[in-house]
């Protein structure tokens, strides 16, 4: 109940406020609106650029990784293997 008596109060006291001080208050907002603008926008390159950025490093990462002919190798090698055990396995 005291929420609701003191919001009250604070909306009517800045209701009046913003009525008797109208030329200050609009003073102040012509100052505020560009400076938040110049901020978010100066934010939002800051964000953009820093996303770029990652997008630059996964596609550096993208690729054949360090020894790959040689896991290649390996495996085809492996696979022959297993088919020449399969290939005795079946004669026996």
């Amino acid at each position: 109940m005291k929420t609701l008596v003191g919001g009250a109060a604070a909306a009517v006291l800045g209701l009046i406020g913003l009525v008797v001080w109208w030329s200050p208050f609009m003073t102040l907002l012509a100052g505020a609106i560009p400076l938040m603008l110049l901020l978010g926008g100066g934010l939002a390159i800051y964000l953009g650029f820093d996303e770029l950025k990652d997008t630059w490093k996964k596609d550096d990462a993208i690729g054949a990784p360090v020894g790959a002919d040689d896991d290649v190798e390996k495996y085809k090698q492996e696979i022959d293997d297993l088919k020449n055990e399969i290939e005795s396995l079946k004669k026996a």
